[in-house]
């Protein structure tokens, strides 16, 4: 009996894996966000990359609020994506998650 216990919290274990990688938030500065359709085009990007579970961009803040996995992606990665479609971006210090 225990051994069957032991074996099914294992494989319990084992199936919430996922739930135990590090979830982090970041706020980019955004810039070259100059129209209404650049928000669009930047969550797309950062959505694109693996890993990303939320995105919200402010036009008016000329920011964007990341929601990632820090198993499968990192700050870096984030900013390199949006700057190789023309928005470079850098983490704003003291804001969520920094």
């Amino acid at each position: 009996m225990t051994r069957i216990f032991a074996a099914g919290f294992a494989t319990l274990l084992l199936t919430i894996a996922p739930a135990f990688a590090g979830e982090r938030t970041v706020t980019l500065a955004v810039e070259n966000m100059t129209c209404a359709s650049c928000p669009f085009i930047v969550k797309q990007t950062l959505a694109a990359v693996p890993g990303v579970v939320k995105v919200d961009v402010s036009f008016e803040n000329r920011a964007a609020v990341v929601t990632f996995d820090d198993a499968q992606t990192d700050v870096t990665a984030l900013t390199a994506a949006t700057a190789r479609n023309g928005y470079p971006s850098h983490p704003i210090e003291g804001l969520a998650g920094e």
